[in-house]
């Protein structure tokens, strides 16, 4: 038959399999976030019991810390688990206890809304903790995490519309059926 373009599609496919090692790679980034989320709570828990007098605004900034990296974590998890499920292979995890609830349904729009309102958390803590720390920071650094969070903001925003019109317009699609046009018949007698 057409043996060189049956091989080239084959290849093609298979291609796919050269994305498992980013997916491992970003495994061995999230070992890394969890070793730094364990040494600063360590940092935390040793000055709290070491009479170290950490502010109410040192340990708000500590915290805050330990939440983008579980965040930045979360983040991970979305980006190895949904991407490899998309793009990858299929994940069997059929009935299995801890199966997410979101990969059920996942696909490539479904994990780009995710990721973007992943971002906008992440962008939202680090937000919180230059104004938490503002009397440190220039005027003008502040200024430009505002707005680079709102422009991460009205991306997601248009991300979603996107998505939601095109996930519309499918459906339209898909429901359409071609409509029986029966033209009465006129006698002429």
């Amino acid at each position: 038959m057409n043996s060189p373009v049956k091989s080239l599609e084959t290849l093609i496919f298979a291609s796919r399999w050269v994305q498992a090692p980013l997916y491992l790679g970003l495994i061995v980034a999230q070992v890394i976030y969890c070793w730094l989320f364990m040494v600063e709570l360590s940092h935390l828990v040793h000055g709290a019991f070491t009479g170290n007098n950490f502010s109410e605004v040192e340990v708000m900034l500590v915290v805050l810390g330990l939440i983008d990296v579980v965040m930045i974590a979360n983040l991970l998890i979305m980006v190895i688990v949904g991407g490899y499920e998309t793009f990858v292979s299929r994940l069997d995890l059929e009935n299995h206890p801890d199966q997410p609830e979101w990969l059920s349904h996942v696909n490539a729009g479904v994990l780009k809304i995710k990721l973007a309102t992943a971002i906008i958390g992440i962008s939202s803590i680090h937000l919180l903790k230059s104004f938490i720390n503002a009397p440190n920071l220039s005027e003008h650094t502040l200024l430009w995490q505002v707005v680079i969070h709102v422009v991460f903001v009205f991306s997601a925003l248009i991300m979603a519309i996107v998505d939601k019109t095109m996930t519309q317009t499918l459906a339209l699609q898909h429901h359409k059926k071609p409509l029986k046009t029966t033209e009465p018949t006129h006698d002429s007698h």
